[in-house]
């Protein structure tokens, strides 16, 4: 069984919240490091990864209900 791309895009969503968390967490404690832009940069790509599937997914509907 497939999920589908709303799921998905969700929990992409989730995960870029959960990483901007942890980056601001990081960055109070111990200041810009590499490890705090890694966060950052994760989060950045699951906030658009999480973006493009919840707009693939409304995409989808639209062509069904054609």
């Amino acid at each position: 069984m497939r999920q589908s791309p709303l799921f998905s895009g969700i929990v992409y969503i989730l995960l870029g919240v959960l990483f901007t968390y942890f980056a601001i967490q990081n960055v109070n404690q111990t200041g810009w490091g590499l490890f705090s832009y890694l966060l950052v940069i994760l989060a950045t790509f699951d906030f658009g990864s999480g973006i493009r599937m919840v707009m693939f997914h409304f995409k989808i509907k639209n062509i069904q209900k054609k």
